[in-house]
């Protein structure tokens, strides 16, 4: 079956509030997907509507063509990773991925085990007794093993030291080389965790700024540095995006693509054009007022 999810005009409000606002969006490759927002721009509230944790207030959703609210065949397809609340659950590591095994037909316990040696989680310990680093670590080993058609990371990595990080990035990076397929990653950690993403989403006051190629995006942006009244001529015409000025000289981020024609002039000019990261790109598109 083939599990492309198409988003058309979806819109979810909490009394008068617009969470969401006429979000329209197709995911129909095996890719890793950025999903990147500040906070409270609504990344949950659409990842919650994917997983069918609740019901859009207008427009439409399909998984493989189907609705997937209350849509049992299309749900057991679907896995969201979030930061749980294990204090009122005495279950340990083994009775957990028992448990997501029985509901889950392409869960791979083999994998799951060398995960879990690999974050060197207790076995025999409750979960909640786990730091919020270790239940972290075993959300991600539920949603890595699970190896769902569609797989929703929600910032399942907070709490996790800086190499715990590094073990998921790395296992995801092979896991999904071996197994594609749709991955959703929401993320406020832009620069770390760029490298992983095929395709960027980037949701901004619940609508969607852009969505685009990661390769493609991080090539359309563009510092221009030299002599001050030289740059701002340059880029008079132009997006701009930031600048810094330091005496005579400045710097001004631009975005889109610059043409063979303008690295030329640039070059004729005594300007330096540098790349500028997704990071960047991402603050400047989604700044506004709160």
């Amino acid at each position: 079956m083939n599990f492309n999810v198409s988003v058309n005009n979806l819109s979810l409000t909490y009394g008068s509030y617009p969470a969401l606002k006429d979000v329209s969006f197709i995911l129909n490759e095996p890719k890793i997907y950025g999903l990147l927002g500040r906070n409270g721009a609504g990344k949950t509230s659409l990842l919650s509507i994917l997983a069918s944790f609740r019901e859009q207030t207008g427009g439409t959703i399909a998984i493989g063509g189907e609705a997937p609210f209350e849509n049992a065949e299309i749900m057991k397809h679907v896995s969201f990773i979030f930061n749980k609340d294990y204090k009122d659950e005495s279950d340990n590591v083994k009775e957990s991925l028992e448990y997501v095994g029985r509901y889950r037909s392409q869960f791979d316990a083999e994998y799951a085990d060398y995960l879990v040696e690999k974050f060197k989680l207790p076995l025999k310990k409750p979960i909640k007794e786990f730091s919020k680093g270790m239940q972290s670590a075993l959300n991600v080993t539920i949603g890595l093993a699970s190896r769902s058609p569609i797989t929703i990371f929600d910032e399942a990595y907070l709490g996790m030291d800086a190499p715990t990080r590094d073990i998921f990035y790395r296992e995801l990076l092979e896991d999904q080389s071996n197994y594609p397929r749709i991955i959703i990653l929401s993320t406020h950690l832009v620069s770390e965790m760029d490298y992983l993403f095929d395709e960027v989403i980037i949701l901004h006051k619940g609508s969607i700024v852009l969505q685009e190629d990661f390769e493609s995006l991080v090539t359309k942006g563009s510092s221009i540095t030299g002599a001050a009244e030289v740059v701002d001529e340059f880029v008079h015409p132009m997006k701009q995006l930031n600048s810094q000025q330091l005496g005579n000289t400045k710097s001004v981020m631009v975005y889109g693509e610059l043409s063979e024609h303008d690295r030329k002039v640039a070059r004729q000019r005594g300007l330096e054009i540098g790349p500028i990261s997704l990071q960047d790109l991402f603050i400047h598109l989604t700044e506004g007022d709160d």
